[in-house]
């Protein structure tokens, strides 16, 4: 395959619908999104590109605004291709006003396919075809005007290739019988990827050491971390520069009354007191009165035998699994997921087993390893 495709750059809302005219008609178009976010929330759209095979065009997204013609080939019609997606579909929402539907995302098709789950487009490529890619402008300044020739080829590259890699990828999963599980997997990324503000209230659980805190100190971190999130967004600033999570644990740790006590948080900074200071307080004020019947439950320590066992257990069912299946045991099951699993079974409660495919595979013999522990 050409390392030199044909380019085409859109400047313009009319070559933009020109191009989608052209393309309409296609089974499957590549997408790949180049952009900017060190100081931002939001990500800032440097370069869209697409191909169908051919040409590669190269939307300008600091002087085009997406077009209807553009925003319908996103949200309806052909396949959409991207790899490693998540941050791409970001960018499309963002700039677009759209979701991309359908799509495939094809570091998920490979993980189901037995390789490196967070395999990288260079050497997927390479995989797939035995090409090698330039990496040199990875990390080059794509919001530059104009744009080198060596960062379009760059660009163009990214779609024209992922045609080739989804047509081998396509194969060899409905060999597999694998095509369902793709298409299922990509569409739980994007209903993830539509629930970004509801996700909010779910970021507290992403903290290694929730264990430790008291239920009342995890509905603090809760809700520190529900309006962390919100005001990063809506102040289109970086969550870190905002206020860490580090600090905000320490603030549910020491659970304080006052500024004076704020202050004695580690790594606070007198700036964030000043601007959020109220509004942090106000927020550990609010998970000090809550209702003890609506705090989140205590977790259970990850130190204890109990839930050692039962971990062991549960890993050395999904790794049986994945080994027959020839895919990587993180593909089947999140360490989160086993966690969860593990608390509900030790609260007594319903346990939240796997769902589609891989419930098909994994519910029974999960539920059945956890009842073997509790009977040893």
């Amino acid at each position: 395959m050409t390392l030199t495709p044909e380019i085409r750059w859109i400047d313009t809302p009319e070559a933009l619908d020109a191009a989608c005219a052209e393309v309409a008609q296609a089974e499957v178009i590549a997408l790949d999104t180049e952009f900017f976010r060190e100081k931002t929330f939001h990500p800032v759209p440097a370069l869209i590109q697409f191909s169908v095979g051919g040409p590669a065009w190269l939307i300008d997204p600091l002087v085009v605004e997406c077009t209807d013609a553009f925003r319908r080939l996103l949200s309806q019609g052909p396949l959409k291709l991207l790899h490693a997606s998540s941050e791409d579909l970001e960018v499309l929402a963002h700039w677009a006003g759209a979701t991309v539907a359908p799509l495939v995302d094809t570091q998920i098709a490979q993980a189901l396919l037995g390789e490196d789950p967070a395999m990288g487009y260079q050497r997927l490529v390479q995989h797939w075809t035995g090409e090698t890619l330039p990496k040199d402008e990875t990390r080059s300044d794509w919001l530059q005007r104009p744009l080198s020739e060596a960062q379009c080829l760059y660009a163009a590259l990214d779609v024209v290739f992922l045609l080739k890699v989804w047509e081998r990828q396509r194969e060899a999963l409905e060999r597999q019988g694998r095509r369902e599980w793709l298409e299922a997997d990509c569409r739980d990324l994007l209903a993830q990827a539509l629930r970004s503000t509801e996700a909010d209230g779910q970021w507290y659980r992403r903290h290694r050491q929730l264990w430790r805190l008291a239920p009342r100190q995890v509905e603090a971190y809760r809700l520190l971390t529900t309006w962390r999130e919100g005001e990063a967004r809506r102040r289109n600033l970086p969550r870190g520069w905002l206020v860490s999570d580090r600090v905000l644990y320490g603030i549910a740790e020491r659970m304080p009354d006052n500024r004076y006590q704020l202050a004695e948080v580690d790594d606070i900074k007198p700036s964030q007191i000043k601007r959020d200071g109220d509004t942090l307080l106000a927020l550990v004020k609010q998970a000090r009165q809550c209702e003890i019947d609506a705090l989140p439950p205590a977790l259970p320590s990850p130190l204890g035998t109990d839930y050692k066992r039962r971990m062991k257990a549960l890993k050395r069912v999904v790794n049986e699994y994945a080994e027959r299946l020839g895919v990587a045991p993180e593909v089947l099951m999140r360490r989160r997921d086993l966690e969860a699993m593990i608390a509900a079974d030790l609260a007594a409660e319903p346990l939240p087993l796997p769902e589609g495919w891989r419930g098909e595979c994994l519910a029974a013999p999960l539920a059945r390893a956890l009842d073997e522990v509790k009977a040893e």
